[in-house]
This record gives C-alpha cells, structure tokens and sequence, in this order.
C-alpha cells in the first residue's frame, strides 16, 4: 500500500497557506444539506462540533458522557503551547515548530509540526475570547511559564486546571449551537462500531449506555476525536473509562494504525498506593518549573528527606542536563527516573519515587506566591497522599499518560477510510515518538477548530452522498455483527472478572513495552498477551444482562479491543529496530545511555494494516527533513 500524506509542493512554511487556499468551498446554504457524526466530546470533538456547525453544518456528536464537560480533556492541567513570544525571551514560530520535531526525535512530519506551530497563536486568542481566565501578569498581559523540552515560556495556563477551562470554552460554543438546532447532542453512546457504505464512512454503531439498546447514527462523514489508549496498561492517568475501541473498531474495518509503539511515560504522577487502585493522578510537568528533582545520593538510604544535607543529595537532571535541567522532555526524565530507582537509590514504599522539592522557590519568592500558582495541584496531592507538598518534598515516579500514535491520517487529518477523519489524539499527529509537554491541548484545538473544518468541507465537495438512513443494509448488517459480539461475551459464563484480566495485561504490558523495551521481552510479552487473551474468551464472568446499564460488560468490550491493541503494540515495537523518544529499545542506546536512533532504516512513519486471522502488515511513509535536519538530540 502507498501512503500518500497529499503534502502540498513547495517550501514546508507556506505548506498550510497553499493547502488552505487551494481548498475548494460549499455555500452556507448547501452545507445545511449534509450531517456530519462527531465522536467524542473533549477538546478536539467539542470544538469541531461548534466550528462546523457555526458553518451551518448538522451535526450529531455522539459521547458516552452524560455531559461533554466530562471528556478527559477536562483533566489536562499545565498548560497549553503557543508562538506569540509574550515572555520577549526569543519565541517564534519557526523555534516551536523546531522544538516539536527535535522533541518527536525526528519521526513526525515536518509540515505537519509547522502547521501545528503556526496555528497556536490563533487558538489562544479563540481562546481568550470565549473567555478562557488564562493567568496574567501584573500588567494584565497574558503569563506564560515553560515546560519540558523547551528554553523559552511559551505555555498559557490557568493555575493548574488550563484543561478545564478551554473545554468550558469550547463547551460553551457548542451549547450554543446546540441550542440554535444545529448540533444534536447524543449522550451515554459508547461507540461499538463503524459503519462503511462502499468503502466510504457513514455513521456509527453505538449502545445506549442506560438503555443497553443497540443503535445506528449515520452522516455523510464521520470524524474521530476520541482520544488516545493510555488505558490498555490500566494504571494510567487517564480517566477510567477512556478506551480505543473507537480507533480499533475503524482499524478493523480498514484504517491503517501508525505507531501504535510510540506511548508517553509521563514523569510527574504520584506513585500507586494499592495494588488494586484504578488509575494513577497527574502531577503538571508545570510543578518542575519551580521543583527540584532529587534522590538520596547512596542506595538504601532510609532517613526522612529534610535529614538529608544537601551534600548528599543527587539533582541528577540538573547534573546530567546543565542546560534544560529539570525542563528536559519527559521521555528522558521517566527514563532517567526509573534507572535510579531500580538501581537502589529510590524512596518512598519499595524505593519506586522520586523527590520534588519545592523547598528552594519556596525560599526565593515566598509560600504565598508557590501557592498562588500551583494551588490546586497542591490541594490535590495533600488530599491523595497526606503529605503537605510545601512543607515535605512530594513524591512522584513516571506512569503512562498520552499516546503518540493512532490512526493514521494525511495532511487533511482523514485516514485511509475515505470519509472518516480523525482528530485529536485519536490520530497518530504531528508529536513523533514523544510529545513536548503542553503541546496535546494545541493539537486537539488546531485539528478541531482550524483544520477540519477546512479540508471535511473539500472532501465533500467532489462526493456524491446518498442519504443513508438506520434501515440500509450496511447499517443492518453493522447492528448484526455487534448483537453477536456483545452474545459472544455475555455467553463465556466464566469465573473471572473484567477487572483481573485488565490488571493482568496492564502489568504485562508495562513490564515489556514500557519505559524501555528490549527484543527478548517483546516475544514473551506477545506470547502472555495471546494466552491472557484465550484465557479472557475461555473464563470471563459477565452479569447476563443485555437491556439496561450494564458497565461490566461496557469493560469487557474495551479490554477485548485492549488485547488486540497491545499485540499491535508490541510487534510495533519489536520491528522498529532503534531507539527514538519514548520507544527506548535497550538493544540500541548510545554510550551515555541516550536514545540512538537510525535514520537510514527507520526514518519513516510505521503503519499497520489488520488482517482478520492473520498477522497484521506493516507499511511505511518515509519522513523527510528541509528545515531541520535529524540529529542526535542533546539536552545537555
């Protein structure tokens, strides 16, 4: 199969000038004429939602939320990237868009990353006019603080709840057209599977999360914005119900998957407590701004962290890293982190934590301000831990957070699905093998307010589109063949429940595709993957209850797709013979410990095409470089 990324020619700068303006458009009194499903209701859905329906699309936005102000983007704290130089510390768009391909270690697209960085400063002057409270300076000028992976401030924030209030923004845009009649807003709907007519996207299969009834909701489009797959290690920082069903369901019917290898390994979470906790709490990478990262200089080591002298103490990103200290990307500060915790120098319950150490802003601009700025965040890790994060260091070791790769999709953000876009996290998008830290808002609200909106209406254009309606045979069939899974698994009668087999593939995943993988841990971990999976279909015990809100069995449909996913995972992996950001393989490293990569036999995007009983196909769309040439990323 040929990928084709339909990247416009000429310099990669003025790539989405010429792209946008090439566009061919639809009168406002036509697109009245055409229904468009939107899946998922965080950032990237909630605003595509609005911006299309603004246009005068109809649009139908399916959630499995009773609310779309509980999408995950909710939980997003620290931050949100942009260019407009507001620090006058050297910003611009040509250094974000640099700093997002070196952070990516050279494995996104160029014009992508450019795209992404020119539409930033846009996105937060949508933002402040749908009046987001971003924090200001004395002035009333915007703030900015920085994050991984960068040397200038070019993040906008509100305190520590930066996520929540842009999807209130987008949250109120979309009210309003769901109340002018445009949006139909189709809540408690779990997506179970997608509808093709002629190989074209036209709606979706979804359950009625109260009802348990099975439904068709058809368009002349389907846009995915369901965010990513976190869950498949089930401790993550994700919320609890966050899944990839809807990205796998599209993968099986034809969409290829990219990198689905490629998973963020967040630095700042507060470590389990239990080993039958349900998920992990994000600390912002915002927090490093001002806390030193630390560990006891000498392994073993078991008196409290103020009766350890500062002689004895190991800032070991600051010693490693003298130029980005504790603001290196994360893919190296969880990988950093967890070396020395597993060589003994570790604190906290079974030595697996890391000391961050506000005590030192403390002492320079005093209690108040520290508190002032990341109030909230500190309430919350004292309300979990017990802990007085101001007085005692806080305790923090990396755990999965975000998800580099998705489904494939070209410049115009559609997959190889004729129809089906696909937004947000959902896609595969412009953050290579590691994503710089506050760059996942920008991305969601660029493909969702500035990108779709443009290239959903020129695919239109050129298509005829019959109306498709819940009684065409394709939508039949697709009812069909969901009304026989949700039997299949309703009829194991087994003895386990949903939540073991999730534990158990979670700590099998994280224990061989997770901060560092190596060829040897891969294969075992393909073959225990496939024999939980066996196990899974062989003993899982659901409540037989097909009609009305059933959640064990909303679980089991996720972690069916979740063994399919992780096998991906690690054959994903396990052919891409180099380190690169988050993917370290142990085999491939350089002298220092830093992630080698190679760039004459892995400079390109891997794509998986599903094959039902058999194994999956990996193509490639090989990546080239104009304005910054790969080289070995240097944070030192």
């Amino acid at each position: 199969m040929t990928l084709d990324p339909r990247i416009p020619a000429g310099p990669v700068a003025q790539a989405w000038t010429h792209c946008r303006e090439g566009l061919p458009l639809i009168s406002p009194l036509r697109k009245r004429q055409f229904t468009l499903v939107v899946v998922g209701s965080g950032l990237a859905g909630a605003s595509a939602a609005a911006a299309l329906a603004e246009q005068g699309y109809r649009v139908r936005l399916v959630t499995y939320h009773d609310s779309p102000r509980r999408a995950h983007s909710v939980a997003a704290q620290g931050g949100i990237n942009a260019a407009k130089n507001s620090a006058n510390d050297g910003d611009s768009i040509a250094r974000l868009f640099a700093d997002t391909v070196r952070g990516g270690d050279f494995r996104a697209r160029e014009a992508g990353c450019h795209r992404l960085a020119e539409i930033s400063s846009a996105i937060i002057d949508q933002a402040v006019a749908q009046g987001v409270p971003f924090a200001r300076e004395y002035g009333g000028t915007l703030a900015t603080r920085s994050f991984g992976g960068s040397l200038v401030s070019r993040t906008f924030y509100a305190r520590g709840q930066t996520g929540q209030q842009l999807l209130y923004g987008a949250y109120q845009a979309l009210m309003r057209q769901v109340a002018a009649g445009r949006v139909q807003l189709l809540c408690r709907r779990d997506m179970v599977d997608l509808v093709t007519v002629d190989g074209v996207a036209r709606g979706v299969v979804c359950r009625h999360l109260v009802s348990g009834a099975l439904e068709t909701i058809t368009g002349h489009a389907v846009l995915l914005a369901t965010g990513g797959y976190s869950n498949v290690y089930y401790l993550s920082t994700n919320a609890l119900q966050s899944n990839a069903s809807a990205i796998w369901r599209a993968h099986r019917q034809g969409a290829l998957f990219a990198n689905p290898c490629f998973t963020q390994i967040h630095p700042t979470c507060i470590p389990s407590g239990d080993p039958h906790q349900s998920k992990l709490t994000l600390m912002s990478e915002s927090l490093r701004n001002d806390g030193r990262l630390w560990l006891p200089s000498h392994p073993g080591e078991a008196r409290p962290p103020d009766a350890i002298p500062e002689a004895e103490r190991d800032y070991f990103l600051e010693r490693q890293y003298p130029a980005y200290g504790n603001m290196v990307p994360r893919d190296v500060a969880s990988r950093r982190a967890r070396e020395l915790c597993a060589a003994g120098q570790g604190v906290g319950p079974g030595g697996r934590s890391v000391y961050l150490d506000l005590a030192e802003a403390i002492g320079r601009e005093g209690r108040s301000a520290i508190e002032a700025r990341y109030g909230n965040l500190l309430a919350m890790y004292e309300r979990i831990t017990g802990d007085d994060p101001l007085a005692v260091p806080m305790r923090i070791y990396p755990a999965p957070h975000y998800t580099m790769g998705g489904l494939w999709v070209d410049y115009h953000l559609m997959s190889t699905i004729a129809g089906l876009f696909v937004l947000g996290e959902a896609n595969f998008s412009e953050h290579g093998a590691n994503r710089l830290g506050a760059s996942a808002l920008m991305q969601g609200l660029a493909d969702g307010l500035f990108i779709a909106p443009a290239t959903v209406t020129a695919w239109l254009t050129g298509q005829p589109l019959p109306e498709v309606g819940p009684d065409h045979p394709a939508c039949r069939a697709a009812l069909a063949a969901a009304e026989v899974r949700i039997a299949a698994l309703l009829a194991v009668g087994g003895r386990r429940p949903v939540d073991g087999f999730h534990r158990e593939l979670g700590l099998l995943l994280i224990d061989s595709c997770g901060i560092s993988r190596n060829a040897e841990g891969l294969r075992r971990g393909l073959e225990q993957v496939a024999a939980l999976e066996a196990s899974f279909h062989a003993d899982l015990r659901l409540p037989q209850q097909v009609s009305g809100p059933n959640a064990e069995l909303e679980k089991a449909l996720r972690l069916a797709d979740f063994f399919s996913l992780a096998q991906l995972m690690l054959r994903d992996a396990l052919a891409r013979e180099e380190s690169c950001g988050a993917h370290f393989r142990e085999e491939h490293q350089t002298p220092e410990g830093e992630a080698l990569r190679d760039d004459n036999h892995f400079a390109h995007i891997a794509a998986w095409e599903f094959r039902e009983g058999g194994v999956p196909l990996r193509h490639t769309e090989p990546l080239r470089f104009s304005l910054v040439q790969p080289s070995q990323r240097s944070y030192a």
